[in-house]
């Protein structure tokens, strides 16, 4: 393991430096970029104005009273949602609440065909493992955490005192509290250069009040996924409930619907290109100041084969779905959770490549050597190649840590028997057969063995050049097929007939025998279950995978964290007129920009707005995402719009230039005045790249209209009561 020198490591007292300039005032950043926390948007606020936002910091963020920020919710830990009444009323993308929509769907009670809609709080349908949590307060605590550190630490003594200070400061914040319901986070910023502390409520009684038919929530599919224009009646509606106390309570009969601290009233007077957006939400992960081995080995490497193995799960998953209804609904939500990510990485490499992305971070590293050579500073001038030294150990075990999970993992038999086996030793025989029952409500076994013999044949063509990560005890899963072990039938490529003989003998393929295995004696049950042929075949490789493969990634990467760490420092000495904002971290952001429209090659142009014209142009009932509900035909054939009709139609979506993430899905996207225009669901496809840089001319987020949503809730939803239930001004 390449060993980092001392002189390299940032001492306390340039920490220090590098503390006071983060909290200074930033120059105005380019475009609309950044994501910014809500406890220092004070510095952002001019720029704000200037675009036409009318209220203040304290409007967005405070701890002394209610603010935008207690309408925002962390949905499920993958979205955002956000309160749009006094009871608690909650609202979020049709794809966040997909997998609750689909647990209720049965095919005689198919609510994603279609739709759901409660008539009474008694039909709000309970979800059993969904929660929301808020933000109640956020604070600075990177002087807490690093109390105590000194620049004569290793890397390893370092973090062990930073661990912990964050455990005494959690401690200490969490006193008095539930911690069933309430949570400390302290999470670094700009790779541990400051640290924040994240006090979170949370609530675990939240129930689905209603949902438009998927081929409204989900029109266009998997066609228009990342695609712009979109048509896309993505929301969905849930209720947070609360004990008689209006505190956070598990989930009873008794409780009362959340009286809200803070609900957001909803603008019915739409967009207009240039007019100010705000999205407030949870973006996941970005990646905006990594060096350009890490965006070429994704580009080049990582994404064309990940897209490759998906492609070969996807075939399966669609030709299956097409025949049988049923089949279709247990793997609706898991086709959808696999296609989602599938085209966002082809959109994102060309995205990257469009923009140049890669010859513009050279360009900058080159020019960075330049200047630290001439600043003399050793800890700077060997900086750039001790990082690539250290990605290109990294890069192996990297592709095979993402082969492990994109192939062996993504087999559902073979995932299943690990985390079971995991789960009847972790919690017990009624957990792991809680899970198992779970596990086949939604399965198709011939699905999943053709995924098998396919995966596994491209997985052992990839990693051929790197034998040496694959397990070496893979011998031990004797007798699977009558022509001889797994070491045999890997050598002769013969996966086809391994596959066969592993889904005719393995008991986990099979709903009752499972569930008899997992009723026995609690020592013989897990004794067989060990035994199985699935969990032999698995269990060497998550073993290497665990032993071999992620602690090797955990050692090289603490060594590249700790270079990223001087890296902000140099390049913030380096440019000092760029803006730097930390990288999204599943905390809560604001991101502010303009509806614009955008040109993404030459000759086309798109308009920032779309309408149900569109709509009526894309249906076709020969088509599964294009076929839209009959009674949104006759509706527009008589053009029964109602209240929402605009210059004679109805808008659908809209764009922005609002810096978005995976997790901003189902953000607010608000006006100059704080009031709900939209939902965030979406980026444009050319500008998914914007994890790794945001470029102006082709980052949009797309957002549902709100005014789309009050139309379907109303003449398809007839969900009448609901609407009187909500604040809604036409400004």
């Amino acid at each position: 393991m390449l060993r980092i020198p001392k002189s390299l490591r940032l001492s306390f007292s340039c920490f220090i430096l590098i503390f006071h300039f983060l909290l200074m005032p930033a120059v105005p950043a380019l475009a609309d970029e950044g994501m910014w926390l809500p406890m220092l948007i004070q510095q952002k606020i001019p720029q704000m104005q200037e675009l036409g936002f009318r209220l203040t910091a304290e409007d967005i963020y405070s701890v002394n009273r209610a603010c935008l920020k207690d309408a925002i919710v962390h949905f499920g830990g993958g979205c955002t949602g956000e309160i749009i009444s006094a009871e608690g009323l909650l609202i979020t993308n049709h794809h966040c609440g997909y997998g609750q929509i689909q647990a209720h769907s049965t095919v005689e009670h198919d609510y994603l065909k279609d739709g759901f809609w409660a008539r009474t709080r008694q039909e709000e349908l309970p979800n059993k493992t969904l929660t929301v949590t808020f933000l109640r307060k956020m604070e600075d605590v990177t002087q807490q955490v690093l109390e105590g550190v000194t620049a004569q630490m290793s890397e390893v003594e370092r973090q062990g005192q930073i661990e912990a200070n964050i455990k005494t400061i959690s401690e200490l914040t969490l006193q008095g509290l539930d911690r069933k319901f309430y949570s400390a986070r302290i999470a670094p910023a700009y790779y541990g250069n400051q640290y924040f502390l994240y006090l979170n409520e949370t609530f675990r009684d939240v129930r689905l009040v209603g949902a438009p038919p998927s081929s409204i929530g989900k029109f266009g599919g998997d066609t228009d996924n990342w695609m712009w224009p979109r048509h896309t009646g993505d929301f969905s509606l849930f209720r947070i409930y609360a004990g008689q106390d209006n505190q956070p309570a598990d989930y009873s009969p008794d409780n009362m619907p959340y009286r809200a601290r803070y609900h957001l009233t909803i603008s019915t007077k739409g967009v207009q290109p240039g007019d100010f957006t705000m999205v407030y939400g949870y973006p996941g992960r970005t990646q905006q100041y990594v060096l350009s081995p890490a965006v070429e080995y994704l580009v080049n490497r990582s994404n064309p084969q990940k897209i490759r193995l998906r492609t070969l799960r996807l075939d399966v998953m669609n030709r299956e779905q097409a025949k049988d209804p049923a089949v279709r609904i247990q793997y609706a939500n898991k086709n959808a959770g696999v296609s989602n990510s599938w085209k966002k990485w082809q959109g994102e490499s060309r995205g990257i490549h469009n923009a140049g992305t890669i010859g513009k971070k050279q360009d900058f590293e080159s020019r960075f050597q330049k200047w630290a050579e001439s600043s003399g500073r050793h800890e700077y001038i060997t900086l750039i190649p001790a990082m690539k030294e250290l990605y290109s150990q990294l890069e192996p075990y990297m592709f095979a840590s993402e082969m492990y999970a994109e192939a062996v993992m993504a087999v559902e038999l073979l995932r299943f028997a690990s985390t079971l086996e995991s789960t009847f030793v972790r919690n017990g025989p009624a957990r792991a057969t809680e899970a198992a029952r779970a596990f086949f409500k939604d399965y198709y076994k011939p699905i999943d063995q053709e995924i098998f013999e396919l995966l596994f044949t491209e997985f052992y063509r990839v990693m051929e050049p790197l034998a040496h990560l694959l397990p070496k005890d893979t011998a031990e899963v004797q007798s699977l097929t009558a022509a001889g072990d797994f070491e045999q039938l890997t050598a002769a490529k013969d996966f086809a007939q391994l596959a066969a003989s592993l889904y005719n003998t393995s008991v986990l393929t099979d709903h009752r025998k499972t569930m008899e295995l997992l009723a026995k004696d609690s020592a013989l049950a897990l004794s067989q279950l060990r035994e199985d042929p699935a969990f032999r075949l698995v269990d060497p490789f998550v073993r290497k995978n665990k032993d071999h493969i992620q602690t090797r990634i955990t050692e090289i990467s603490l060594d590249l964290n700790l270079l990223y760490r001087t890296w902000m420092q140099a390049i913030m000495e380096f440019d000092s007129e760029r803006i730097f904002y930390p990288d999204a971290n599943s905390t809560l952001r604001v991101t502010y920009g303009t509806v614009q429209g955008y040109s993404p090659v030459d000759a086309v142009t798109y308009m920032p707005v779309s309408t149900i014209e569109g709509i009526m142009q894309k249906d076709d009932p020969q088509v599964f995402d294009y076929d839209i509900p009959q009674s949104l035909r006759n509706i527009y054939a008589v053009r029964d719009f109602g209240h929402w009709e605009s210059n004679g139609t109805v808008p659908v979506c809209f764009i922005a230039t609002n810096h978005t993430s995976g997790g901003n899905s189902g953000s607010p996207v608000l006006n100059a005045d704080g009031h709900l225009l939209g939902l965030n669901f979406d980026r444009v496809w050319e500008g998914t790249m914007s994890d790794i840089e945001f470029d102006p001319s082709v980052c949009r987020n797309i957002s549902v209209d709100i005014r789309y949503v009050l139309f379907i809730m109303e003449k398809i939803g007839k969900a009448d009561y609901l609407i009187e239930e909500l604040d809604i001004c036409e400004d």
